[in-house]
């Protein structure tokens, strides 16, 4: 049963940068893809950026792109989500998710994903 672990959530200024780790057990990134996603307070759970295990295209919000990079380690065992110039609007539980068989059109809905983190939170201060 893949089972995965975030980390690396805290407390940045505005700004400032940081950088969450998806650790995977069970299982590898070696298929389909993987995915970060967050949840503030009274809002659904949003996208935020996915990458495919086949071609290791990347995907991203519009609101993060450019700030934000996801990647994965080579031995596609660690998600990564680094996360600079981050502003209030970006604090939320992170939570990083992956699904063996994705296909692109569902690579933003969070119901498309079969195995999930406990999240991890990030709070911006001004």
């Amino acid at each position: 049963q893949v089972q995965l672990l975030e980390s690396g959530g805290g407390l940045v200024q505005t700004g400032g940068s940081l950088r969450l780790s998806c650790a995977v057990s069970g299982g590898t990134f070696r298929s389909g893809a993987a995915g970060w996603f967050r949840q503030s307070p009274g809002k659904e759970r949003e996208f935020v950026a996915g990458i495919f295990r086949n071609n290791g295209r990347q995907y991203y919000a519009d609101s993060v792109k450019g700030r934000f990079t996801i990647s994965t380690n080579n031995a596609k065992n660690t998600l990564f989500l680094e996360m600079n110039g981050l502003r209030s609007e970006d604090a939320a539980v992170y939570y990083c998710a992956h699904d063996q068989r994705l296909i692109l059109s569902s690579l933003r809905l969070p119901n498309e994903y079969d195995f999930w983190g406990q999240g991890t939170t990030v709070t911006v201060s001004s």
